[in-house]
C-alpha cells in the first residue's frame, strides 16, 4: 500500500458548474508520487474539466484540492508557483508559431523561472534531443508534423520540471500513425518515475503503462483499480458498456 505522504494530490469532493451544467458532481481521489493514473470514460463525463480543475485552468465550485497537504484553493496558495510544479501537455499542442522549436521550449524557463539563459538553451537541447527533435531546434511549428509538435511540447513541459504531468487527450489530435511516437514518449517518462495523470482513450497504453485506471461517467469516478483488471472485468454495467465500444 502506498504511503500516505507519499500523496502529491489530494481531490475531496470536487464539483464544478458551468451555469445550469454541472459537470463535476463530487469527485475523490489522491494521486501518489511516480503513480500514472489513467483517466477514461465517454466524451462529456467530465474528464478534461477534472483535469483543468487540477492547475486551476478552471476555478472548482466546491470542493477541495490539496497540494501535499495545503489547498490549492487558499489565498495564501501561490498560484503560479503551484503551476509551475504542474506541468499540462493539451491536445493541440499550444505552441507559439512565431518562435522556433528550441525558444518554444526555452521562453517558460526564461520568463517565468528566470532561470540563466546560456543553461536553458543547453537543458532545452537536452530535452529535445530526448524527444528525438535534436534536429529541429531551428525549426518552426508550421514546418512539424502533429507527432513532432506534440514532442515538442511535452520536452516544454519537462523545461519547467514539473513534479507532476497532466496530459488531456495528449494523442487524439493526431493521425494514427503519430500516436505510437508520442505514447513512446510518454512510457519512458512513466518509465523514469514521472507523476502523470492522463486523459485518453488509449487502452492499450492504459493497461500497459498505468497504475491505476479512473473510468469517469456523469461527473463522477465510477471505477477505478489495476487497469489490467478493469479493462479485462470490469465491475460496473456504465464501466462494460463503455469499455464495449472502444476494445
Amino acid at each position: 500500500m502506498t504511503d500516505e505522504k507519499d500523496v502529491v494530490i489530494q481531490v475531496k469532493g470536487l464539483k464544478k458548474h458551468f451555469g445550469n451544467l454541472e459537470v463535476l458532481k463530487g469527485v475523490d481521489i489522491d494521486i501518489h508520487k511516480g503513480e500514472v493514473v489513467v483517466v477514461i470514460g465517454p466524451s462529456g463525463s467530465g474528464k478534461s474539466t477534472f483535469l483543468r480543475c487540477l492547475n486551476l485552468l478552471e476555478t472548482p465550485t466546491d470542493g477541495d484540492i490539496l497540494y501535499h497537504g495545503q489547498s490549492i484553493l487558499d489565498k495564501s496558495m501561490k498560484i503560479d508557483k503551484y503551476r509551475e510544479k504542474i506541468g499540462m501537455v493539451f491536445q493541440l499542442f499550444n505552441l507559439f508559431e512565431n518562435l522556433s522549436v528550441l525558444k518554444n521550449v526555452t521562453i517558460g524557463p526564461l520568463k517565468v523561472l528566470k532561470a540563466d539563459p546560456a543553461a536553458t538553451e543547453q537543458k532545452a537541447r537536452e530535452l529535445l534531443k530526448r524527444v528525438g527533435l535534436e534536429s529541429k531546434v531551428d525549426a518552426y511549428p508550421s514546418q512539424l508534423s502533429g507527432g513532432q509538435k506534440q514532442r515538442v511540447a511535452i520536452a516544454r513541459t519537462l523545461a519547467m520540471d514539473p513534479e507532476v504531468i497532466l496530459f488531456d487527450e495528449a494523442t487524439s489530435a493526431l493521425d494514427p500513425e503519430m500516436v505510437g511516437e508520442v505514447l513512446q514518449i510518454m512510457r519512458q517518462l512513466a518509465k523514469d518515475g514521472m507523476t502523470m495523470v492522463v486523459v485518453t482513450h488509449e487502452m492499450g497504453f492504459a493497461r500497459e503503462v498505468g497504475d491505476r485506471v479512473v473510468f469517469m461517467d456523469g461527473g463522477y469516478i465510477v471505477e477505478e483499480g489495476n487497469p489490467r483488471d478493469v479493462i479485462k472485468n470490469p465491475q460496473h454495467q456504465r464501466t462494460k458498456d463503455f469499455l464495449s465500444k472502444m476494445l
